[in-house]
């Protein structure tokens, strides 16, 4: 199905563009001959290297990968979903101990997991928190992306760790100063909180983004942090105080749903509600601090968190 956006060629059950993530048009359904089971909720196909995949879902989505003979994938530990068939999984370092040791200083696991066939299988990744998956091609350039972002690859590309260029970067984007860094030829799936936004930018185009909404970035962009200009919006405007400033050229991937702002809004609404179970008790002395602590979720009532 070709993207009325881009002009992309995707899957023919895909309802969202791989590439810029367009509504695509729904195909007339036909009586005679009926879709089979799980294609209604097909979002999007293709391949890590010769390997077939086709993401499922909507806001919780997973990635369904087909295994031939001789064939494998590499992905985070922990993303496994299912497997079936002849899958054999095998852990290690995924480049060698320099390359284990690296991502762990990342924050990210210290392995990779191969998973293979010598006849067929299937498998599937998920990411832990609500989001969608997206395909990146490695080859023309390499590509930077957040902590805990990449789910899996093609064999042929290496998962290792960039240090960001700038200090301002590493204190205040909210990524940290490390970046996973997926580097050589064949392609990767990353998965992005909420909704993804997919954006080209030209030779010195610039865009403003909010810490913790960056997905990914081709390493031709350059990166920087930017103060928030004006006192009144640093201080209503609830946007922090720095934006992060890429200038392209090159392909950007946003998402709408950072995993630092989820956890901060239950952290808020968790602290809110322990506030309140410890006024309710108040007056109660002791008592009202025990009934306090209990229902606040063992906060003793202080709504700290």
């Amino acid at each position: 199905m070709i993207c009325p956006a881009c002009r992309s060629d995707n899957g023919p059950d895909a309802r969202f563009c791989s590439r810029c993530g367009a509504a695509l048009a729904a195909a007339p359904a036909s009586l005679s001959s009926p879709q089979p089971s799980g294609a209604e909720n097909s979002a999007a196909a293709g391949k890590l290297g010769a390997v077939p995949y086709s993401v499922v879902g909507y806001e919780m989505q997973a990635a369904k990968l087909q295994l031939g003979a001789g064939q494998a994938v590499l992905a985070e530990p922990g993303a496994l979903l299912y497997m079936r068939g002849d899958v054999q999984m095998q852990t290690g370092t995924g480049g060698g101990l320099m390359a284990g040791f690296k991502r762990a200083l990342a924050g990210d696991s210290f392995f990779l997991t191969q998973f293979s066939s010598n006849s067929s299988g299937e498998l599937a990744f998920a990411a832990p928190y609500p989001g969608t998956i997206h395909p990146v091609e490695i080859g023309q350039t390499d590509w930077l992306c957040q902590r805990h972002s990449f789910l899996c690859c093609s064999p042929d590309v290496s998962v290792t760790i960039a240090f960001t260029q700038k200090l301002g970067y590493g204190m205040f984007s909210g990524e940290g100063f490390i970046l996973q860094k997926l580097t050589g030829q064949g392609s990767a799936l990353v998965h992005a909180g909420g909704h993804f936004m997919r954006m080209e930018l030209q030779a010195g185009e610039e865009i403003r983004i909010d810490t913790g909404s960056v997905v990914a970035f081709d390493s031709r962009i350059a990166y920087r942090i930017e103060f928030v200009k004006g006192f009144k919006n640093v201080l209503f405007a609830g946007e922090g105080l720095f934006f992060i400033v890429l200038t392209g050229p090159g392909t950007v991937i946003l998402q709408t749903l950072s995993f630092d702002r989820l956890v901060s809004r239950i952290a808020a609404q968790a602290g809110a509600q322990s506030n309140q179970a410890g006024m309710e008790v108040a007056g109660l002395g002791a008592l009202g601090g025990i009934l306090g602590g209990v229902l606040g979720g063992g906060g003793g009532g202080s709504g700290s968190f």
